[in-house]
């Protein structure tokens, strides 16, 4: 009598090359005088076919700091917004971030990434009130 395999967790996520985008969306940092410092994620599904919905993940006791990134949001984010805002200079920046291993859907993927900002990147800067 052979054992049945593990069932292994459902995932949403594509197979093959997804269509699921991460970006970290930061602003000026006043002890470093860059636009590092994360204030939220943002995750798009940029398949033609995709739900337009987005979904974005902030940073903890950074209401204030992200009030930029909440007025470019609410107009809505869509690829040909964000290749804007990687083109712009200034004191809000946005990078792309790598998928996380392991994400489900496109939300836990950016909360993977919001987990991995608060436990690594986040505790490494200096406060944001002075060097």
């Amino acid at each position: 009598m052979s054992t049945p395999p593990a069932p292994r967790p459902t995932s949403t996520a594509p197979d093959t090359e997804t269509t699921w985008k991460l970006w970290i969306l930061m602003v000026w940092h006043p002890a470093l005088g860059l636009p590092v410092d994360p204030v939220a994620v943002l995750a798009l599904d940029t398949a033609e076919n995709a739900d337009p919905a987005q979904h974005v993940v902030w940073v903890p006791l950074v209401y204030d700091e992200a009030n930029p990134w909440r007025e470019r949001l609410a107009e809505g984010a869509s690829p040909e917004r964000i290749a804007r805002w990687e083109a712009e200079a200034g004191a809000c920046q946005i990078a792309p971030a790598d998928l996380p291993e392991g994400a489900l859907d496109l939300r836990h993927a950016a909360d993977l990434l919001l987990d991995e900002l608060l436990g690594e990147v986040i505790p490494a800067l200096p406060p944001r009130t002075g060097a």
